[in-house]
């Protein structure tokens, strides 16, 4: 082969590597050619900001840094600032419709309404106080015997209770037979008084007049139909003077001693309507009227007691039973009203879940006042026509973290520095916190160290 010929060659095959070089150049700089644009992804989706950290079993508590739940055991998860963008400044939060429907949300309107408030009370029926009366001797001498002879036992009036001997009765009824042979008027009325003054009946007065004898025994009598409450004495007993012989109580009429809490006593007056029921009665209803509100408050029970008067003509009402009773209260003006189920009580507060619309709520603070049957005075924390979560509102807590959101009623302001803007983990003591991962599920929150548009072969 000549000189000539291998130049030739040697020339064909510099020609076909540049060839192929350039070639292979074009395709390189085909595939590599979208390499820049991931600087500029990672420069539009910087690092998510953690908030804090919290068990999600346990909602309410922070944490400012990651680590091992104190309640469970678990890590702690980080809440992010775009999953928090939810909650609005008055501590709302949406939820998704469907899952309202599905929850079984039921809503009504905050109206005003004309509140008759219906207090309901317990008590016990007693003995009326203003039908007790006392048998006393009024002359010393024994009792020889007794009408009645046990506590308890009914008496009618002018029912023989006791007859007593007594020196003195003797002596006296002696001067009053002596007043009426001397025909003196006057010695006769003083006599006369003597005997009424000590005891003796005008019955037995006649009796002893018409005689001309004077009786061994002085007989007392009830003066009104009852049953005996109290016994004193016994037959053959001695008594003196001022002695308690018998307690009588009439069941024309009873009390019936009720307590109502303290917060509900001024809502009570005299001669309020009350109808009574008692367990032993069923189905019959008693009226009556508050007789009388005490003045003291019972520091044992912190409970206002009043005393309500019940006509008792068939003596079916007996002391010591059990009664209920309810309270008519004169009925206030109009006032903002919710279903009394709409307001969530947690012991220091009362709240309400206002719903905005289909999907939005917030719970509300609201001070509440009277309470009448299904529905609840509304002092402030709401206006007439907002629509409130009547049913349902703890369904929504567990999907839609309550507690949480109930928190925020005291927002505490979180500021990022721009330190913390720039390192998520500035501003957190102990070892260095893993980075978030990308909301695009690559490396946005690592360092791009290639420098590189591409990466060659």
């Amino acid at each position: 082969m000549n000189r000539s010929t291998v130049i030739g060659l040697a020339a064909i095959a510099i020609a076909v590597a540049v060839a192929v070089a350039a070639t292979s150049a074009v395709l390189l700089s085909q595939h590599a050619a979208p390499a820049p644009a991931a600087p500029a992804a990672a420069a539009a989706a910087p690092a998510r900001q953690p908030l804090y950290w919290y068990d999600p079993m346990v909602p309410d508590q922070h944490f400012e840094k990651p680590g091992k739940s104190p309640f469970m055991d678990m890590e702690l998860v980080p809440k992010y600032v775009d999953e928090a963008s939810h909650a609005q400044d008055d501590g709302g939060f949406r939820i998704d419709p469907r899952v309202v429907q599905n929850l079984g949300v039921r809503r009504a309107t905050v109206e005003r309404r004309a509140l008759q408030p219906q207090l309901l009370a317990a008590g016990v029926i007693a003995v009326d106080e203003h039908g007790i009366a006392a048998v006393q001797a009024r002359a010393a001498g024994w009792v020889e015997q007794l009408g009645v002879k046990a506590v308890g036992d009914p008496v009618r009036r002018g029912q023989r209770l006791a007859a007593i001997q007594s020196p003195e009765l003797l002596a006296a009824q002696g001067e009053f037979l002596l007043a009426l042979r001397s025909g003196d008027a006057g010695l006769k009325d003083a006599a006369r008084a003597r005997l009424a003054l000590l005891g003796v009946g005008e019955a037995q007065l006649r009796r002893i007049a018409a005689s001309g004898q004077a009786e061994r025994r002085v007989e007392l009598f009830a003066d009104r139909d009852g049953y005996v409450l109290e016994l004193g004495v016994r037959e053959g007993a001695q008594v003196q003077p001022g002695m308690n012989l018998f307690v009588l109580a009439g069941l024309d009429s009873v009390w019936l001693n009720a307590e109502l809490p303290e917060a509900q006593g001024a809502a009570i007056v005299p001669d309020a309507a009350a109808r009574v029921t008692v367990a032993a009665l069923p189905g019959q209803d008693f009226s009556g009227r508050v007789e009388y509100v005490y003045p003291e408050l019972s520091g044992a029970t912190r409970t206002v007691k009043l005393r309500i008067a019940l006509p008792n003509p068939a003596a079916q009402l007996r002391p010591g039973m059990y009664a209920s009773v309810q309270l008519e209260t004169p009925a206030r003006a109009e006032a903002l009203a919710v279903p009394s189920e709409a307001v969530i009580r947690t012991g220091t507060r009362s709240l309400v879940l206002v719903a905005d619309d289909d999907s939005r709520f917030r719970p509300v603070l609201v001070h509440t006042g009277v309470e009448t049957g299904d529905w609840v005075e509304v002092l402030d924390g709401l206006a007439a026509g907002q629509q409130v979560v009547a049913s349902g509102q703890f369904l929504i807590d567990s999907e839609a973290n309550l507690r949480g959101a109930l928190e925020r009623l005291a927002p505490i302001d979180i500021e990022a520095t721009p330190a913390a803007a720039d390192d998520p983990h500035a501003g957190h003591a102990g070892p260095a916190q893993p980075a978030a991962p990308a909301s695009d599920g690559g490396h946005a929150g690592h360092e791009d160290h290639s420098g590189h548009q591409g990466h060659t072969p």
